[in-house]
């Protein structure tokens, strides 16, 4: 941001730049261009509602992802509400860091404190003072190159339907109607932060994240939370990010899917058969169909 420097006490400082993605603002700027530069973009006139977007290491899925913010070219959104999984702690269900920015070697991001308190007059959000998750933090210079100004709403969600079952759903719902309702007249993004499958195999990661990606692109939402839990393995950490994004946008409107690009981490390295873990990532679009009614 420009202007006055920011009290320092209000700032989220970056636990992962210079490890997870370059840490030197010169080194990250060229590194997602590039990524974005070599994404493919997809011209429609549809509404773009929401992106998917995975969070490993830029090594890993920042290819990916650049698909998914490629798709921003010639957007303009005010706020992004970004939903990732919380990793390493269990905030209560939907967890919301107490600082004022958000900071990447790109700069420092203003929080969108009046979206914040209307969300929080119809869910409970417990404020974090300090937190180490990567899943929201790696979007955000895609975010910062793609869109440029915006003000963000980040949500951690520890409710992972591979291990509450079918009970994150209510969860995902009360938390999609409330974006819903209290964004329907504002330029906002909704963005999930999601890998997909962890396992030990490659080709079973290719196996169950092709399933995925079929009841991603159906838009079935129904089965495609059933398959989150319903082997008991992950299918996608961000399973309840993802859930919620979608909820939210087709309560918005919005009527299709697109998958930009699905791979994995042995895609990534070219050890597919020596991999010993493979993780995998998928970047998508959800879109409201120009012909679709108000």
């Amino acid at each position: 941001m420009n202007g006055s420097p920011i009290d320092s006490r209000l700032i989220r400082k970056s636990p992962i730049a210079g490890r997870w993605y370059p840490g030197s603002a010169d080194e990250l700027q060229t590194t997602v261009d590039d990524y974005l530069a070599r994404a493919e973009f997809f011209p429609t006139e549809d509404e773009l509602i929401a992106l998917i977007s995975p969070h490993a290491g830029y090594p890993y899925s920042g290819a990916t992802a650049a698909h998914a913010y490629r798709q921003l070219t010639n957007q303009k959104f005010d706020t992004v509400v970004l939903m990732g999984p919380s990793h390493y702690d269990d905030f209560g269900a939907v967890a919301i860091s107490a600082k004022k920015f958000y900071a990447t070697p790109l700069g420092a991001l203003e929080l969108d404190q009046d979206l914040i308190a209307r969300l929080a007059h119809k869910i409970a959000l417990t404020p974090v003072e300090r937190d180490r998750e990567h899943s929201l933090e790696i979007q955000l210079p895609f975010l910062q190159r793609a869109l440029g100004n915006f003000k963000l709403v980040p949500l951690m969600l520890s409710v992972p339907f591979y291990i509450v079952g079918a009970r994150a759903l209510e969860t995902c719902e009360s938390l999609a109607t409330a974006l819903a309702e209290i964004t329907r007249d504002a330029r906002v993004l909704f963005v999930a932060s999601s890998d997909l499958s962890h396992l030990l195999d490659y080709s079973a990661v290719k196996k169950f994240d092709a399933r995925f990606e079929e009841l991603l692109a159906a838009f079935d939402l129904p089965a495609l939370a059933n398959y989150m839990w319903q082997t008991g393995e992950c299918r996608a950490c961000g399973d309840a990010p993802i859930i919620t994004a979608l909820l939210a946008a087709r309560a918005l409107g919005a009527d299709r899917v697109r998958v930009l690009q699905r791979t994995n981490s042995a895609d990534a390295t070219g050890e597919r058969a020596r991999a010993d873990y493979v993780v995998g990532y998928l970047a998508a679009a959800v879109y409201k169909s120009k012909s679709a009614g108000v």
